[in-house]
C-alpha cells in the first residue's frame, strides 16, 4: 500500500523560486511554466501603419484597455510598409502563443494581397480574434464646392467624363476601391487621381483642385466637424447620427453600394484555442467600455462585437469581393 502523501505545489514553487534567486535558474520562465496560463508576458500589438494615424490610435486604445483586462502591459509596434503587408507578415511568422497580435483590416486581409506579393496567406496564416469596427465611406467635397449634391457630380461626369476627378490616398486604397465601386454601380466615368499617402489629396480637395473624395469616416469626420469639407452622401445602411442631414447612398438610388473600411484583431495561425478565446473575450469586454465606444465614435468607427466566429465567416467573402473589384477595375499597385 502506498502511504506517500501527495506533493504540494506551493513548496515546489518556493523551491524553484529559491533556486532562481540564488542564480541557478531564471525566475520568470520557471514560474510561468509551473503556473501556466496566458498571458505570461506583455502583448505586442503590431500596427502596419505609421504612428499618428487612425490605425495607430485604434491600436493604442485597444492595447491599453485590453492590457488592463488581461492584466499585462501592451506594446504598440508600428511596422508600416508594402501596403500594410510588412506588419502583417511579421505577425504571421510570430510565435503562435497569443503574445503578438495584428491590428489589421481591409488592406491586410482583402486589398493589398491582391495588389502586391504577400508572403502570407490572409485566410490561412492568422487566427481571427474579432472585429473591432467599421468606418463607412463618406463622399466629401470642399466646403465652397459648386457641387451641392451627389446628383450634381454624377450629372457633370455624364456630361463630360474628364471633367470630374476624384482623389485617393493611392492605388488600391480604400478610397480608390470605394470610388471604383461607385462608378461601376452608377455607370459613370470619372478620373482617378492617386496621391502617395499623407494628406495631399485632402489639401487639394479643400483647395478645389479635386472635386470629390470617397473617404472613410475615420479620416473625414474631423474635417467635417471642422467645417473644412462638406458631405454629399454616406455609405452606411442608415444615416449617421453625427450627419443626420446627409443622405445615404441607398436613399440616393444606389442600394448596391456596400463598402467600408474595417478593422480587426488577428493572432498567428495555430494559436491555441483557449488563448484565442481569452483574447476574443478581452476584446469584446474592451469594446463594451463606454470610453472605448465614445473614442471609436469620435474616429467615425461603428463598434464591432469582438466575435471571432463572425470575423472568420466574414473574411473569405470580403477577400473575394475586393479581389473581384480590383480585377474588374484593373487596379494596379502604385
Amino acid at each position: 500500500m502506498n502511504t506517500r502523501k501527495p506533493v504540494s505545489r506551493r513548496p515546489l514553487l518556493a523551491a524553484m523560486a529559491s533556486l532562481a534567486l540564488a542564480g541557478a535558474l531564471p525566475l520568470a520562465p520557471i514560474l510561468a511554466q509551473a503556473q501556466g496560463g496566458f498571458p505570461s508576458k506583455p502583448i505586442t500589438m503590431v500596427v502596419p501603419y505609421p504612428a499618428g494615424g487612425a490605425n495607430d490610435m485604434l491600436g493604442r486604445l485597444l492595447g491599453q484597455k485590453m492590457g488592463e483586462v488581461l492584466g499585462t502591459p501592451a506594446i504598440i509596434d508600428n511596422k508600416p510598409g508594402a501596403g500594410a503587408l510588412l506588419g502583417a507578415g511579421i505577425v504571421a511568422k510570430a510565435p503562435a502563443d497569443g503574445h503578438t497580435l495584428l491590428v489589421g483590416g481591409l488592406a491586410t486581409h482583402a486589398a493589398s494581397p491582391h495588389l502586391l506579393k504577400a508572403d502570407y496567406d490572409p485566410l490561412k496564416d492568422f487566427e481571427p480574434i474579432g472585429m473591432i469596427g467599421r468606418a463607412p465611406i463618406i463622399i466629401i467635397t470642399a466646403a465652397d464646392s459648386p457641387y451641392k449634391s451627389l446628383k450634381d457630380v454624377v450629372d457633370a461626369a455624364r456630361k463630360d467624363p474628364q471633367a470630374i476627378m476624384y482623389g485617393s490616398s493611392g492605388n488600391g486604397s480604400p478610397l480608390h476601391l470605394a470610388g471604383e465601386l461607385f462608378l461601376s454601380i452608377a455607370k459613370v466615368n470619372m478620373v482617378h487621381i492617386p496621391y502617395k499617402g499623407g494628406n495631399a489629396h485632402i489639401i487639394d480637395l479643400i483647395g478645389g483642385r479635386v472635386p470629390i473624395i470617397f473617404d472613410t469616416a475615420t479620416n473625414s469626420m474631423p474635417l467635417l466637424r471642422g467645417g473644412k469639407v462638406r458631405a454629399l452622401a454616406v455609405g452606411s445602411a442608415t444615416r449617421l447620427p453625427d450627419l443626420p442631414d446627409v443622405p445615404t447612398l441607398a436613399e440616393l438610388g444606389y442600394p448596391q453600394f456596400e463598402f467600408s473600411a474595417w478593422y480587426a484583431l488577428f493572432a498567428p495561425a495555430k494559436t491555441p484555442a483557449d488563448v484565442t478565446a481569452k483574447l476574443s473575450a478581452a476584446l469584446a469586454k474592451t469594446l463594451k467600455m463606454p470610453e472605448v465606444a465614445a473614442k471609436l465614435g469620435e474616429l467615425g468607427v461603428s463598434v464591432g462585437n469582438g466575435s471571432a466566429s463572425e470575423l472568420r465567416s466574414f473574411l473569405p467573402g470580403e477577400y473575394q469581393r475586393v479581389g473581384n473589384l480590383i480585377k474588374t477595375a484593373k487596379i494596379k499597385a502604385d
